[in-house]
């Protein structure tokens, strides 16, 4: 790996994407150090777009906004605070558990460590991530789908699992990077590199990608 492309590859996509509207989560890691909420927007994230869980988050906050709050919301009118989130269902039962565990558990407060955030049910490795990078600006690598997926399309790992990529990228990626990274990769992936037919026609860091596995492209 060419440690001097990475470096200008970050650069430039830090540069391009500057000015677009940041995620859901990072606005709300920016706007509040609310650990709670920023797990909560987290939570809601998985598998919707970004519109969907800021719409979700606002309207579950406005009405509770703390672990024992949303504990004692019942479950058919949290379903329908977070209805826009989509998979609404299941997304209730595990707000429900997760802030019953940090009750129980931590007498309502978020913990800092990751062992701990992953040994609550609902926690992934990347929820558990963004938490600790956004509300504990802790230095770490908080990989979902784009993070896993274009760090292979560049070249720079070669991996099969969002996790396996984490390590990878903590061995390569300089940490000046990290706290940025997957906001710019969310974006990157979410605008330009996206799954099928990329724009690489548009791409500001054409030239630096081996563009593995990319049958066509824009």
């Amino acid at each position: 790996m060419d440690l001097k492309n990475m470096n200008k590859t970050m650069k430039i996509l830090g540069k391009y994407f500057s000015k677009y509207q940041e995620p859901t989560i990072r606005r709300t890691s920016k706007k509040t150090k609310d650990p709670f909420k920023i797990l909560i927007s987290c939570l809601l994230s998985l598998r919707t777009q970004d519109k969907n869980t800021a719409k979700a988050s606002e309207r579950l906050f406005n009405a509770a906004d703390t672990p024992k709050k949303i504990s004692q919301l019942n479950i058919k009118k949290l379903e329908q605070l977070i209805f826009s989130s989509g998979h609404y269902k299941k997304k209730a039962r595990i707000l429900k558990e997760v802030s019953k565990t940090l009750i129980k558990k931590y007498n309502s407060k978020v913990p800092d460590k990751k062992e701990e955030l992953l040994s609550i049910k609902g926690i992934g490795p990347k929820t558990a991530n963004i938490v600790l990078a956004f509300a504990y600006n802790q230095l770490v690598l908080p990989i979902d789908t784009h993070c896993h997926r274009i760090p292979n399309r560049l070249g720079w790992v070669r991996t099969k699992t969002p996790e396996q990529t984490e390590k990878e990228l903590e061995k390569i990626l300089p940490k000046k990077h990290w706290k940025e990274f997957n906001t710019i990769f969310v974006l990157f992936g979410k605008t330009i590199c996206q799954p099928i037919s990329p724009w690489c026609s548009k791409c500001p860091i054409n030239k630096y990608c081996l563009k593995i596995n990319v049958k066509k492209s824009r």
